[in-house]
């Protein structure tokens, strides 16, 4: 049994609901995805689903008797208090369940392409996994945000895991905010000196997996048999950080990291405007009547020469179907 957790709130539902669905299609095994709600409606609407493999948690069943948190909670914003959950939730999902060998953390807007198993076959007796942004020379700037991407992050159950990860909870506990702070950021900025400092850590190297706006343009994407290759390898999953729905045909694939080709928008991110209409009719099919929110950008933030500009570098997607 694979264990794998994420977090989100009722905006970004659809998007935590199509990972679940692509590790549904793709696992070649048993899996549970434990899911942190961080509003009622989100922890509602996952506990009607009543799916064995959908665990939610809600916020105040997660926080319940962690005073370090509550009070780190105190100096966050919202965004910043999800991050400076990240280690917590998965500490508390190995307390709650010691039997588990690996817990595998994932942003809610990530993809899966192809059957994980590549990504745990690579980690193999490792303690901690982690995977890096690979940012292009012309973005190295960005690593100020961290050469690690917290997209994708596992820990073993074994006491070099567990130390790293409670490494983590308590500088998170102490600072973790939106903003590049005395060589810090968030929860990410912290992972930089992992293989140094921590015993048992691996970086993953596999191209297809931490794909991503920022290092999409590193590799050579093909058409494949199921799923796109990537240096000849399978595409295992996508991090779509920053796409937003702007309208059911119209999106916005994230920020400007420069001209997105044709074809990169039909193979990489077509298949995931799809999986969200998808996902929306599958949860309907299930609950008649529910709306999937998400937070929608207007138009006019855009400005008529900016939106012309992104349209220009293929950075808006049009799906009609």
């Amino acid at each position: 049994m694979r264990h794998y957790c994420t977090y989100f709130d009722r905006f970004y539902l659809g998007q935590g609901l199509t990972l679940y669905r692509s590790l549904l299609a793709l696992s070649a095994g048993p899996f549970v995805l434990h899911v942190l709600c961080f509003d009622d409606e989100t922890f509602d609407v996952l506990s009607r689903l009543g799916r064995a493999d959908l665990k939610p948690v809600s916020l105040s069943e997660f926080e319940e008797g962690d005073a370090a948190l509550l009070e780190a909670k105190k100096t966050r914003n919202r965004v910043e208090y999800y991050f400076t959950c990240s280690p917590s939730w998965l500490l508390y999902l190995l307390n709650r369940y010691p039997e588990t060998d690996i817990i595998t953390y994932l942003d809610a807007d990530l993809m899966f392409h192809s059957a994980p198993g590549p990504i745990f076959d690579e980690f193999g007796d490792g303690d901690v996994l982690i995977v890096g942004h690979r940012f292009p020379e012309r973005f190295r700037k960005l690593e100020v945000y961290g050469i690690y991407n917290v997209g994708l992050i596992s820990f073993r159950n074994s006491p070099s895991g567990r130390k790293a990860l409670g490494w983590w909870r308590d500088r998170c506990l102490e600072w973790c905010h939106d903003r590049v702070e005395e060589g810090r950021f968030a929860d990410q900025k912290y992972l930089d000196d992992w293989p140094e400092r921590f015993e048992g850590v691996v970086v993953l190297r596999h191209p297809g997996a931490g794909l991503a706006p920022w290092n999409l343009m590193n590799h050579t994407i093909a058409p494949g048999k199921g799923a796109p290759t990537v240096d000849g390898r399978p595409l295992v999953f996508f991090h779509y950080h920053g796409v937003k729905v702007i309208r059911r045909f119209l999106y916005d694939l994230g920020k400007d990291h420069g001209p997105i080709p044709r074809f990169h928008r039909r193979t990489v991110y077509q298949p995931y405007v799809r999986a969200l209409k998808e996902t929306e009719r599958w949860l309907q099919e299930r609950m008649p009547g529910i709306t999937v929110k998400y937070a929608h950008p207007r138009l006019k933030k855009y400005g008529v020469g900016g939106f012309i500009k992104r349209l220009y570098r293929g950075q808006f997607l049009f799906d009609l179907v």
